[in-house]
């Protein structure tokens, strides 16, 4: 697997170190290996790579690694970057996994395929036509379709994730100063938000890519992954704060004008994420695969709000 110094790739490298998995893992540096595994150190994934000595003998790869999405991007020519990484790179090491012999190629893509938002009660779903609107999910979206065409020249196994936010211990960004900001008791004018936001825990998403490996019907599809439970912004607040065993602070202000103040601070994007609505519809997924978030949301959060407690210097 490569990305396996990533938030994703950690968690599932260790849960296939122990479920009596060979794992080999793709790395820039030997930082973080995870116990029991056979390293193969890599360059920049945009740059040509010698992939023959880290897929000999392997019958599946799990692609987690690529450039990530960043709020304020200050590449010249982002789009560039990220196909140079997430395309070019993605199919090199598809091509050498096919010359190799690999059986099975899953891709850890994003719901940025999808799109950034949806209409209330109209879930993203699996098989819609795809609808990215910046650079980092029109690489992937490209990486996804290269990967479906060399499938069909190859007979490669293919399978797309394209996961929600993700969200466990150890989580960084805004999620993380979002505990921050519960933890400290500030208040918060988000009291009175009403949209639906699909999150997925890192266990049930490393759950889901288990069951990517080896489920005989998963070849040749695009699975869609939440906790099955959407939550409004303040609702997840709620329950975060409760997991922090905080009280949630929180002031019932308009979310009309939140936007408005957030794009006014230049931060419209975040605007959105707080007041907008991202949901996806899992229905695929649990059927095709008989798969369902082995985590509920409850225990998932007490779980994340129990490592940031304990991390934490106050």
């Amino acid at each position: 697997m490569t990305g396996a110094n990533g938030f994703v790739g950690r968690s599932l490298a260790a849960r296939l170190a122990t479920g009596g998995h060979r794992l080999r893992v793709a790395m820039r540096s030997r930082r973080e290996v995870p116990s029991g595994a056979e390293v193969f150190i890599h360059g920049d994934l945009g740059e040509p790579v010698d992939w023959r000595g880290a897929l000999t003998g392997i019958d599946v790869v799990v692609h987690c690694a690529a450039r990530v999405h960043v709020m304020a991007d200050t590449a010249k020519d982002p789009l560039a970057q990220f196909r140079r990484c997430n395309v070019d790179g993605t199919l090199q090491l598809a091509r050498a996994a096919v010359a190799a012999g690999v059986r099975r190629f899953v891709f850890v893509s994003s719901i940025k395929v999808n799109g950034e938002a949806t209409l209330p009660g109209q879930p993203f779903t699996a098989d819609e036509a795809p609808a990215p609107t910046d650079p980092y999910g029109v690489s992937k979206l490209e990486a996804e379709r290269g990967l479906f065409a060399l499938a069909a020249e190859t007979g490669l196994d293919v399978v797309v994730v394209r996961p929600v936010l993700v969200y466990g211990p150890g989580v960084k960004a805004n999620f993380l100063s979002m505990m921050r900001w519960l933890d400290k008791g500030v208040p918060l004018p988000l009291g009175a938000i009403d949209n639906r936001r699909s999150l997925v825990a890192i266990d049930n998403l490393v759950d889901l890519l288990l069951t990517c490996i080896e489920h005989p019907r998963a070849a040749g599809q695009v699975f869609l992954v939440s906790d099955g439970d959407d939550l409004s912004t303040t609702r997840l607040l709620g329950k975060v704060a409760a997991a922090l065993d905080r009280p949630a602070r929180l002031i019932p202000l308009p979310s009309r004008l939140i936007a408005a103040a957030a794009a006014l601070l230049g931060r419209r994007a975040l605007g959105q994420r707080l007041c907008g609505s991202l949901q996806v519809d899992i229905g695929k997924t649990r059927e095709l695969l008989d798969w369902t978030p082995p985590v509920s949301v409850d225990d998932a959060l007490a779980k994340t709000a129990k490592h940031f407690l304990g991390h934490i210097s106050r």
